[in-house]
């Protein structure tokens, strides 16, 4: 049984669906007490943790709302103590459509930017004064393999997660001095429950995405797991500003 996190409190953003839900009970398994967080509902997920003995509420936040964060950040701290771990998860994707850049209009990139930068940014200096009272610390954000290889026809995510590999180099850079490590992964595309029934990415964009790797399969929610606890965990107390690509080999640098 891994207990690398045992009764280490975890807060997963966008823990409600899909590679979220998957981040909360790999972190719970690894012996994390962990606020699953979403503006949708994750009583499900929690109820599932529960059921193996392990400690998860749901928290409803929107990662867009400072109010709303530090209310996150504030129900944490009076259900478990502290906060020793934040997974910056919460990001429009799966529902977004393929188009031009000419077709997205500013209200569109405004949301992503809202939700996938400022977001990830609002969370973080949530957590901050918890984890630096603490002299220790884990932020892992979500970024994307799309922000390196320039991937066409996205570029308000794609630009969005360019910008979350940018903050994890420099909050790393303002946070190692108190012992908080901040690294990023960056998954190709994975088959999350939502990903998974839209049309843009299944068929010839899963099957092109799939021949690009070295090994040559579906990415699924699950393979992120290790990287994550990795980053979660003691094992990587030397590691921050970096972000790990989880891809199955088809970015490599």
């Amino acid at each position: 049984m891994d207990t690398r996190l045992q009764d280490k409190v975890a807060i997963v953003t966008g823990g409600a669906r899909g590679i979220g839900a998957t981040f909360c009970e790999g972190l719970a398994a690894a012996g994390a007490k962990v606020v699953v967080s979403d503006v949708l509902d994750g009583n499900a997920v929690a109820k599932r943790i529960s059921e193996t003995q392990r400690p998860a509420i749901y928290v409803r936040a929107d990662v867009t709302l400072k109010q709303s964060v530090e209310s996150l950040v504030a129900n944490t701290v009076h259900e478990f103590g502290t906060v020793d771990i934040l997974v910056n998860n919460a990001g429009l994707f799966a529902d977004l459509a393929l188009k031009p850049f000419q077709q997205i209009s500013e209200e569109e990139w405004d949301r992503v930017m809202a939700v996938n930068v400022r977001g990830s940014f609002q969370c973080a200096k949530a957590v901050a004064p918890v984890m630096i009272e603490n002299k220790a610390g884990r932020i892992v954000n979500i970024a994307s393999g799309t922000a390196f290889k320039g991937t066409p026809n996205l570029l308000h995510y794609v630009t969005s997660k360019g910008a979350v590999v940018a903050m994890t180099r420099s909050l790393a850079r303002e946070l190692g001095p108190h012992n908080i490590c901040v690294n990023a992964i960056a998954p190709g595309l994975t088959m999350s429950e939502k990903v998974a029934v839209n049309p843009d990415w299944t068929g010839k964009a899963s099957a092109a995405g799939i021949a690009a790797r070295a090994i040559q399969r579906e990415q699924v929610p699950a393979d992120l797991i290790s990287t994550l606890i990795y980053l979660c965990s003691d094992d990587s107390n030397f590691v921050t500003g970096q972000t790990i690509s989880v891809d199955g080999g088809a970015l490599m640098r």
